[in-house]
């Protein structure tokens, strides 16, 4: 089992920065793929980013050169740099660790969920 926890969300203007973390716990985690997703109102959950044990990262097109993920093996932690937000961007973001290779962006591939954490993105 692997326990996820974020932290970081908040209310920023349009333009604005946050950094997201999500600690880690229970299996290894520097074996898992870590990912990030999001979910605004009204629509379904999609992927944002995710990077692999080696720190192989891959993101969706929405947020390609604005979000940077990352990850720190020695304190269990996963990262999402955003910049230049927009209101588009305004959604629950969830954390999520899979066992299997393979930065997928396919919600299904992850077995572990955090409880999520708000970011607004005022105008």
């Amino acid at each position: 089992q692997v326990q996820l926890v974020e932290s970081g969300g908040g209310l920023v203007q349009t333009g604005g920065s946050l950094r997201l973390s999500c600690a880690a716990s229970g299996r290894t985690f520097s074996n898992n793929v870590m990912g990030w997703f999001r979910q605004a109102p009204g629509k379904e959950r999609e992927f944002v980013a995710a990077i692999s044990w080696s720190r192989s990262a891959n993101y969706a097109d929405s947020v390609k050169g604005r979000f940077t993920i990352s990850r720190d093996n020695t304190k269990n932690t996963v990262y999402l740099q955003m910049n230049s937000l927009k209101a588009e961007d305004t959604a629950v973001y969830y954390c999520a660790a899979r066992a299997a290779t393979g930065t997928t962006p396919t919600r299904g591939g992850y077995a572990y969920w955090g409880q999520g954490t708000q970011v607004t993105v005022s105008s």
